[in-house]
Order: structure tokens, then C-alpha cells, then sequence
């Protein structure tokens, strides 16, 4: 599936979902099922009271890293600088927080809002440097278009 097709289905999911977590949801199931190295799907939303990020849909098996402190391992580096952070290879990276031993690489792409962090998309693959421009391009789209939820 190409990169329109994709966000073309972003946009209808957006529309025809009146409440956010169905939204992340639905687009979680869809990157999964679209992408191929897109093992683990899921968003952290930020929590302000706590600093915390909290984990929300996500397509995948269960974590048990349902709360991430703002600056602690790839999802947390993310928060703090609000930049995508593409990992080809977790093994050689330190502070990082293993979802599962079959996780090889990650990706993580902020959604912001006024240019503050509120969320991020997060997504782990088994393959080994599976990640592209494509997929930068595609996942900060996404978000930008999720931004307006929140």
C-alpha cells in the first residue's frame, strides 16, 4: 500500500471515530496490518500531572511497560526532545527499555500540538534496520494529523 493510501485511510478513520482511543486504535490495527515490520503498534499518551507517558491502544502482544517516566529510553527520549527517533538496532543502544527479545529496531514519532508533546506513536519491529524515509515520512503525517484530537 502506498504512502496516500495509507493516510487516505488515516483521514477516514479520523472522521468516522467519534472518540479518540478508537482513532489510535484503528490506526494502530491498520499500520500493523499494512506494513509488514511493523510488529508492535501502539501510542503513549503524556500524563502532566505525573510526567509520565501512559501506554494507549496499541496492536501487538501486551507490555508490560504500560507507564514511561519523560527522558527514559527511546519513548521517553522522544517526549523530552520531540524529535523521531528511528533505533535500526536496539542492542547497541543504551537506556533502552526492551518491550520483548524479539524487538530488533524502533521507531518513535512525536505528536505535537502548538509544538508542545502530547503523545507519540511507537513501533517495534523483528527485523533487523527495517526503517526508511518511508516510514519517517508516513509516521509524522500521521501524527500531525492526530494532533488536532487532542
Amino acid at each position: 500500500m502506498v504512502l496516500e493510501d495509507i493516510l487516505g485511510r488515516v483521514d477516514a478513520i479520523i472522521t468516522s471515530n467519534t472518540h479518540i482511543n478508537e482513532v489510535l486504535l484503528d490506526v494502530c490495527k491498520l499500520l500493523a496490518e499494512k506494513v509488514e515490520h511493523y510488529d508492535w503498534v501502539g501510542f503513549y499518551v503524556l500524563n502532566t500531572a505525573t510526567n509520565k507517558l501512559e501506554l494507549g491502544p496499541f496492536v501487538g502482544k501486551p507490555t508490560e511497560h504500560t507507564a514511561i517516566p519523560v527522558g527514559k529510553g527511546v519513548c521517553g527520549q522522544v517526549a523530552q526532545n520531540k524529535q523521531t527517533m528511528i533505533v535500526q538496532d536496539v542492542s547497541k543502544m543504551d537506556n533502552y527499555i526492551a518491550c520483548s527479545i524479539e524487538v530488533q529496531s524502533e521507531i518513535v514519532v512525536p505528536v505535537l500540538k502548538n509544538n508542545a508533546f502530547v503523545a507519540e506513536i511507537d513501533i517495534d519491529s523483528h527485523a533487523p534496520a527495517p526503517f526508511s524515509s518511508f516510514d519517517v515520512t508516513l509516521l509524522e503525517a500521521i501524527c500531525a494529523k492526530l494532533s488536532n484530537l487532542f
